[in-house]
């Protein structure tokens, strides 16, 4: 019953667009990851506003070491973790690359407040950023959600709804397109130390006729 609660709430990530399973093949789980250069390389134009440039969430790409902070008129953000990821998975004609991950602490400008309030009642929170691209190597369009469901060791379990960057990098995704950005989901203040590690689960790819390409992966990853 409760696997059946899951899929039917995650059917609704891509309305219009295809339907979604959490359905991972066990012996897929894995099995389709390359590593990339982790050497770290200035920030060019490009990468600052694809990862970094949101309405909502001040700009954290000079904060590169544990507890540097940065102010601007979006708020105030710390660094209390950072980890390169840098690593591709493959999902059919579905090329997922995770860059980076980040645990910040983060006090939002006052204007921003109704914003975050329907994620967290707190004034200041943690939150975990994934930075990531998406391309689609097809040349036709498929459907697509990067995270679908998020978890980590401490206990807390959210799904794509709970995103804090809502940048538009789930759903559709058209032939040869390639999508960048940010998600960003807040996790407990008091817990947060105790992190080592955080589980996404993606979607399922699916073509126009809502037709199951690919099934979902599930990932692990380690600050």
């Amino acid at each position: 019953m409760k696997q059946t609660m899951i899929t039917i709430v995650l059917v609704l990530l891509l309305t219009g667009c295809s339907f979604v399973s959490i359905q991972p093949n066990k012996d897929k789980t894995d099995s389709k990851i390359e590593k990339i250069s982790t050497v770290t390389k200035k920030i060019s134009e490009h990468d600052h506003d694809a990862y970094y440039n949101s309405p909502q969430v001040t700009d954290d790409s000079t904060l590169q070491k544990t507890g540097q902070s940065v102010t601007d008129e979006k708020g105030e953000a710390t660094l209390k973790a950072i980890k390169p990821i840098n690593s591709v998975y493959h999902l059919g004609d579905i090329e997922f690359t995770i860059k980076e991950m980040k645990l910040l602490h983060y006090r939002p400008d006052y204007s921003l407040i109704d914003y975050y309030h329907p994620l967290t009642e707190a004034e200041e929170f943690d939150f975990i950023k994934i930075s990531a691209d998406i391309k689609n190597k097809s040349k036709e369009t498929r459907n697509f959600a990067p995270v679908a469901l998020f978890e980590t060791n401490t206990g807390i379990k959210m799904d794509w709804k709970q995103d804090m960057y809502l940048e538009h990098l789930n759903g559709e995704i058209e032939g040869s397109q390639v999508k960048r950005g940010s998600l960003g989901f807040i996790v407990d203040t008091a817990e947060s130390k105790k992190i080592e590690w955080i589980k996404i689960l993606t979607s399922d790819v699916f073509n126009e006729k809502q037709e199951r390409l690919e099934e979902a992966q599930k990932i692990q990853l380690h600050f």
